[in-house]
């Protein structure tokens, strides 16, 4: 009876266990759903957004280049060119187009736009000047914004006029407006017009302070970690210094920007906003990250490389440096790259050290006045032009393409690297 009685009981713990391990998987499952379903969501409300910033639509006007209207006689003289009167000849095209003598017509198109159009193209064909030529030119925001919103429930016709939008059917019905792709988007810097915003200042600004960051911190934090790893006695320092740096790689960014600002903006002077200031504070930030994952790499190797090295007669920094390092690489590779993943995509140290500035010139080297793509995002998302917020949302996405790309050279590094053992 006994023996019966504790079989019965193991049976009914079995069971109970059995039952439990199904909720514990069931859980999980769970989990993993609603993190997808969020991370779902979050990647449909910025692709959705986006598309307005990728898409945009043009007018086509046809454009006599006059001498006399333009008051420009030598097309190679850059003076000249930057001076003409770009929107005298550009009217005159509305005008044929609408049939209107409106003074206003003007207001359907982006100015700055407009001129940036003909100045490019006169620029590259200095022959052109006297003849007639099509051009696309982007419309003003406001005109943009309600084209865009006539599919919503309520239109915007805030800041439209009545007689804008008989303008904008007329052109429409006689197929001179047309949406394109935003080419603005990449090739323009950044202006206070959303309509020609553009992210290309940011984006070499981004590459030049992720370039210091990556010549820093990959060397240094290498350095360190094959030191600590292999060469650094156990001691009660070498503890306290492992111990500071697990503690930094967890301290908030922004205390990274405080540090840069003190040191090397107000105690060194170097120039504010500039990539070289940026790539310094994010080494700092991403230093640990490296040093922990490449120790990490290093403690990997089996210990019996390293014997069968010194068994051959090999020094210390032969086995280091022959057999430890190429075997550890493929991870010091992966967590360098996770770490400017995240370096790429701070904003909070950039904001201190002054890289929040109005940048509308492309940045020629590390010294120079220069944004980051991230700020970028963040300065558009705080303006009030309902229009930046699409440009955001674009800005965002090719962030994520940089994030998603870096991951997949990561991923691609340390199985071409990986060696077998």
């Amino acid at each position: 009876m006994s023996k019966l009685k504790t079989i019965d009981l193991l049976n009914q713990n079995l069971g109970k266990r059995r039952r439990a391990e199904k909720r514990f998987r069931f859980y999980g499952l769970i989990s993993i759903f609603f993190g997808l379903l969020c991370l779902a969501v979050l990647l449909f409300d910025i692709g959705s957004k986006s598309l307005d910033g990728f898409f945009m639509n043009y007018v086509r006007i046809n454009v006599t280049l006059d001498q006399d209207e333009l008051g420009l006689y030598d097309a190679k003289d850059d003076q000249q060119l930057r001076s003409a009167n770009y929107a005298a000849v550009i009217q005159k095209g509305l005008r044929e187009a609408l049939d209107s003598r409106d003074r206003k017509l003007m207001s359907l198109i982006s100015e700055l736009g407009s001129q940036d159009v003909l100045l490019g193209f006169l620029r590259e064909n200095p022959d052109a000047l006297g003849g007639q030529h099509t051009f696309w030119i982007p419309l003003d925001d406001d005109i943009e914004y309600y084209l865009k919103s006539l599919d919503d429930k309520e239109p915007f016709t805030a800041r439209v006029t009545e007689k804008q939008i008989a303008w904008l059917n007329q052109l429409k019905e006689a197929g001179h407006i047309e949406n394109r792709f935003n080419w603005l988007l990449f090739t323009n810097s950044d202006s206070n017009e959303p309509e020609i915003a553009g992210i290309l200042a940011a984006l070499v600004g981004s590459f030049y302070t992720l370039l210091v960051t990556f010549l820093l911190s990959f060397t240094i934090g290498i350095a360190a970690a094959i030191y600590l790893e292999e060469y650094a006695p156990k001691n009660r320092l070498t503890d306290f210094i492992e111990v500071n740096i697990n503690n930094l790689a967890a301290v908030p960014s922004i205390i990274f920007g405080l540090l840069g600002s003190a040191v090397f903006l107000a105690y060194f002077g170097m120039p504010r906003s500039a990539p070289i200031v940026g790539g310094l504070v994010l080494t700092l930030m991403t230093m640990p990250t490296i040093i922990i994952s490449s120790r990490a790499a290093i403690k990997a190797v089996p210990p019996s490389i390293r014997q069968a090295a010194y068994g051959i007669g090999a020094s210390k920094m032969q086995v280091t440096l022959h057999h430890v390092l190429p075997l550890a690489m493929p991870g010091m590779l992966t967590g360098a790259i996770v770490g400017m993943a995240q370096a790429l995509g701070e904003t909070a140290p950039l904001l201190l050290i002054g890289m929040v500035a109005f940048i509308q010139e492309v940045p020629d080297g590390l010294l120079d006045q220069s944004s980051a793509l991230p700020v970028q995002i963040f300065m558009w998302s705080d303006q009030d032009e309902r229009l930046f917020e699409s440009r955001a949302s674009a800005a965002i996405v090719v962030l994520l393409a940089f994030l998603i790309l870096m991951n997949i050279v990561a991923v691609w590094a340390r199985r071409r690297l990986e060696r077998r053992w």
